[in-house]
């Protein structure tokens, strides 16, 4: 067997874990805390949650939540220059993948101080940024378990990833109850993209025993769990089963990294600012059907772990029966079922094509595509 680095936080998964974000900030020596999270996490109540908890402790919270639905290089600038200027020894991040992905960016620059977008690439971040606490809102980013952080490039419309041990989080503290205030849009798409962070790290090209074991029982808990939470969205038995299959998903493709439906979803996220979960909705099926040949063994076992019969069927059948299911599944959430409807058009393709060939997900990806190859899946994807 090669050898494999895993990494991942600390983390606590259950009903209450919210209220543990006090005394993990105590135990950081922190007396005043710089929170990041965004205005519809405030307004569900728990960015207040969390400084009550934080103020049992005897710990102050300085609130940040000047951060867009995908986060801009100049929220980060800003947000380090509010940190530093407020003598916080800790960041705490409630929200989604983009409070989060903010919080590691303004940790990053802290603690570094060159611009945010100077660490773009893989173990560009020389120094640790200060503790960081994360409290995920949604079940599918997974940022508050990954190494990865993606920002937006605001001058050059693209999205940057960032790749390292020094952004993964301290402590993630999963509450299924947190989810439950979640709209049933974002349910869906952030339950897509757990679904697509387990299939594209299973089909990896730097997947291990590790992460196979991560990625199929998160396809297996998404797949049965993420339409149950969508028809009983109180229903905490489901959250937490699907919170659950977003932290396995997490783990999977923090160590085993992506493939082609993020690096295009990127694309459309720096270029379009397209919502990240309903880019991928839209597009596994189609980078499925241009990976499959390339590796059918590991997709077969995709099928199964979606529930699908599929054991002694030619490679052909297999594709076409999850293929099938997949797109089923996606119009059972009520998501889009195409790249039109958000208005893209034929004009966009070549640039998005070119972004998407340059990032970094793509070096894991089972099939290495041309520009051309990915234009045209982007173009299939613009109808279907």
């Amino acid at each position: 067997m090669e050898a494999r680095k895993n990494i991942s936080p600390e983390f606590v998964l259950g009903e209450g874990a919210l209220a543990l974000v006090g005394r993990y900030a105590a135990n950081f020596g922190a007396s005043k805390v710089f929170l990041v999270t965004d205005p519809g996490v405030i307004a569900a109540g728990w960015t207040a949650k969390a400084q009550d908890a934080l103020a049992q402790m005897g710990i102050q919270a300085y609130v940040f939540s000047g951060v867009s639905p995908n986060p801009r290089d100049a929220e980060i600038m800003q947000g380090a220059i509010e940190y530093q200027a407020e003598g916080c020894g800790a960041i705490v991040a409630v929200g989604g993948g983009s409070p989060m992905d903010c919080a590691k960016g303004i940790g990053i620059v802290a603690s570094n101080g060159k611009h945010i977008l100077q660490y773009e690439g893989v173990d560009r971040v020389p120094v640790p940024g200060p503790p960081l606490i994360c409290i995920p809102t949604t079940s599918g980013s997974s940022a508050d378990v990954s190494q990865f952080a993606i920002v937006n490039d605001s001058v050059r419309k693209v999205k940057v990833t960032i790749i390292s041990k020094a952004t993964v989080p301290d402590v993630s503290l999963i509450d299924p109850v947190v989810a439950t205030t979640m709209p049933a849009a974002l349910t869906a798409a952030t339950g897509i993209d757990a679904l697509v962070h387990a299939i594209e790290a299973y089909v990896s090209t730097a997947q291990s025993p590790i992460t196979d074991l991560h990625a199929l029982e998160a396809i297996r808990l998404v797949s049965a769990n993420l339409l149950s939470a969508l028809e009983h969205p109180l229903d905490i038995e489901y959250r937490d089963r699907t919170m659950l299959g977003s932290l396995l998903a997490g783990l999977a493709f923090s160590n085993a990294s992506l493939g082609l439906v993020h690096a295009m979803a990127h694309a459309l996220g720096g270029r379009m600012d397209l919502p990240h979960g309903e880019c991928n909705a839209l597009l596994m099926g189609h980078v499925i059907r241009f990976n499959f040949s390339s590796v059918p063994k590991r997709y077969t076992q995709v099928a199964k772990a979606f529930g699908l019969e599929v054991e002694g069927l030619p490679p052909g059948a297999v594709e076409e029966r999850l293929l099938g299911a997949l797109q089923e599944f996606r119009q059972n959430t009520g998501l889009p079922s195409s790249l039109g409807d958000y208005g893209v058009s034929k004009q966009d393709i070549r640039v998005l094509a070119q972004h998407a060939f340059h990032d970094p997900c793509l070096a894991t990806n089972p099939t290495q595509p041309t520009v051309e190859d990915i234009e045209r899946i982007y173009e299939r994807a613009l109808t279907a």
